[in-house]
Parts: structure tokens; C-alpha cells; sequence
């Protein structure tokens, strides 16, 4: 390991110094003076000291406006953002799989000895708080050899890269979602283009093929394309067990026919499979293997309520074979009442 000599004691005056009379932007016009009047033979830990005491003392109104700034600035482009960041004391859901996302955007781990599998990154802001509920575990983020995700609006890939860089983990996504995920940002055939947020791309994200299975060490988890909500999102199903049962899990993309005012499944020319997506979407997570459900949002399956209730000793909410059936269900007709309102439009400033 390359190591960087200490200055000697009069560069680290001068360092010292300079770095003192650089900092002083922040600082009053008196304190200035007080600086540039230093002698040259004040010891280096008397310059440290003043600068120290400066720095804890001196009042910081600019920061604290820029900060109230970004947060006004955060609220205006998402009101949700704040509610669905709200921390979530991180829990073992069942076997080696832990819910580790926020209150209202989930984030799951899957450990093994050989390394974890992370679900989802939620938003750029999310990630603190994954890392966080990560290592109250007692786990470790470096551990993360695999990151997936559900579908890459940033309030679910927003937090991936700052992810990636922390762990070193490999990314991998469908071939549509990785174009996103590079350019940090969806493309026209999104139906949510022109109104979803962007957020920092993430480098190095590898594809996968659909169906085929992924594989951390005994961790095996296999990809499903189950687009429409945006062209590649993706349901991941794997196995997981105690020891006394196995479960099949699934973790289903979101399947909302959500869109920008100006986008019609009926009518569009940017994403014309968008209706067959959905459909092939809905008849696939409905034969799936699916004991126990987790979507994206937690609340689109009662998460937190079937907790409660397996909390207090009730596992049937939480493990219930007919999850993945009803949710496919419930799909589908708001699917159905989605192509009924357009086709009722007529005259649609469609895209």
C-alpha cells in the first residue's frame, strides 16, 4: 500500500496557513484580520486550533438554506418522496430474506455465507437508509455481490449506483432496463417519459437473459419480464427456507398502467407492445410459484399489515399461496379500466 510522507513542520505551517486563510470565506470580517495578523512563528497546532474553534463557531446560515433549499426543491418534484423515504426499522421476513428498504419502497437482502443478493435501491436518498438497516443486521454492505431491480424509475433504481459503489457489487437487468440504468434515465418507450425523475446512472450494468437463473453462491434467483409499467421491469422468483419449510418467493414488478398525460396504450407509437406487455405480465405472475409476495411499494400488498398480523403469531396473511393469483387479478382490471377511459377519448394528443 502507497503511503503519502507527513509535510515537515514548516510546510505544515504554511499548509496550515493557507488552508486557514482558504477557509476564511466563511467567516466575519474581524476573524479575518485576526488571521491575516497571524505571526509567522505561531505553532501549527495553535493555527489548528483557531481554525477548529472558527469553524464549530461560526454561524451557518448559507448551509442551512441550501439544505432547505434542495428539500423545498425535492417536494415540489415529488410529494410522495418524503413519506416513501421514511425509515423502516429493517426485519427478517422469512428464511435468508430481510426487508432492508424504506417505509414505503422495499429493498430486499438475501444472504448466504458466500455473499448477499440486494433487490431494488429505492431512491438516490434511500440508499443511507438501505446501508444503514443493512449493517443493523449485523451485515456488511461489502458483502453485496449481486444487485437487481424491479423496474428503473428512481424511486426504485435511484439508489443503485451510490449502492454499487459502496458494495462493488454487480448490477445486472433486463436489456431495456440497463440502457436506463446507464443513462440514469428512462427513454421515450417509458410510459411515464417527460414526468419521471432522472437520477445518477450506474456504471458497468451487465444483462440478463429472461429466465435464466442467477447465482450467488447457494443463492439461486431467477428473473422473469413482466413489462408494461416500463418496458423491461422485471419479477424476480426464488426458493428460501427453514428448518422446517421451504417457500417460493416472489418479488413482482409493479403492474400499474401509470403513464404521462400525453401516453395512451391504445394509441401509442413509442411503445406499441405495452397492452401484450402487461397481458403477458399478468398470466405469467399468476402460474408462478408464489408463496409469499413482495412488490416495489409495500403497500400495493398489505405488506406491513400481513407483518403485523404474523407478528402477533398469524402467519397465514404473510405466507398465502393465493397472493400472487389476486394481485395478477386486481392487474389486470385496472388494466382493463385504463384501456376503457382512452377508448372513450376522442380526440387523444397522444405520443
Amino acid at each position: 500500500m502507497r503511503r503519502t510522507r507527513a509535510p515537515s513542520g514548516n510546510a505544515a505551517h504554511r499548509l496550515t496557513h493557507d488552508f486557514l486563510i482558504a477557509s476564511s470565506r466563511n467567516i466575519s470580517l474581524r476573524e479575518k484580520l485576526v488571521l491575516h495578523s497571524l505571526p509567522k512563528l505561531v505553532t501549527t497546532r495553535t493555527i489548528i486550533r483557531f481554525v477548529v474553534a472558527a469553524l464549530l463557531c461560526s454561524p451557518a446560515p448559507k448551509l442551512s438554506a441550501q439544505m432547505a433549499t434542495v428539500a423545498d426543491r425535492r417536494a415540489a418534484e415529488c410529494p410522495s418522496c418524503a413519506e416513501w423515504n421514511a425509515p423502516h426499522d429493517p426485519m427478517r421476513i422469512f428464511g435468508n430474506v430481510y426487508y432492508v428498504g424504506t417505509n414505503g419502497l422495499s429493498a430486499l437482502l438475501i444472504t448466504s455465507p458466500e455473499g448477499h443478493v440486494l433487490l431494488d435501491g429505492g431512491l438516490p436518498e434511500s440508499a443511507p437508509l438501505i446501508m444503514a438497516n443493512i449493517r443493523k443486521l449485523g451485515f456488511h454492505v461489502e458483502d453485496i455481490e449481486l444487485i437487481v431491480n424491479s423496474h428503473v424509475h428512481f424511486d426504485h433504481a435511484g439508489g443503485i449506483a451510490a449502492l454499487q459503489r459502496a458494495s462493488g457489487a454487480r448490477v445486472v437487468a433486463s436489456a431495456s432496463s440497463a440502457i436506463a440504468l446507464r443513462n440514469g434515465a428512462s427513454g421515450r418507450d417509458d410510459p411515464q417519459f417527460g414526468v419521471i425523475l432522472p437520477y445518477e446512472p450506474v456504471s458497468d450494468v451487465h444483462e440478463f437473459s429472461d429466465g435464466v437463473p442467477l447465482r450467488v453462491g447457494p443463492i439461486t434467483i431467477t428473473p422473469h419480464i413482466t413489462a408494461g409499467h416500463t418496458p423491461g421491469g422485471t419479477t424476480w422468483i426464488w426458493r428460501t427456507c427453514e428448518p422446517h419449510r421451504c417457500i417460493d418467493m416472489v418479488y413482482a414488478d409493479s403492474q400499474t398502467p401509470i403513464s404521462a398525460d400525453d401516453f395512451f396504450f391504445t394509441h401509442t407509437t413509442t411503445y406499441p407492445s405495452g397492452v401484450r406487455d402487461f397481458q403477458h405480465g399478468h398470466a405469467l405472475i399468476e402460474q408462478l410459484p408464489c408463496d409469499l409476495l413482495i412488490t416495489p411499494h409495500p403497500s400495493a400488498t398489505s405488506l406491513w399489515e400481513r407483518i403485523a398480523v404474523r407478528d402477533r403469531g398469524n402467519s397465514a396473511p404473510l405466507i398465502d399461496a393465493t397472493g400472487c393469483k389476486r394481485f395478477a387479478a386486481n392487474a389486470r382490471q385496472q388494466l382493463n379500466t385504463r384501456l376503457a377511459t382512452e377508448n372513450a377519448k376522442r380526440e387523444p394528443n397522444r405520443r
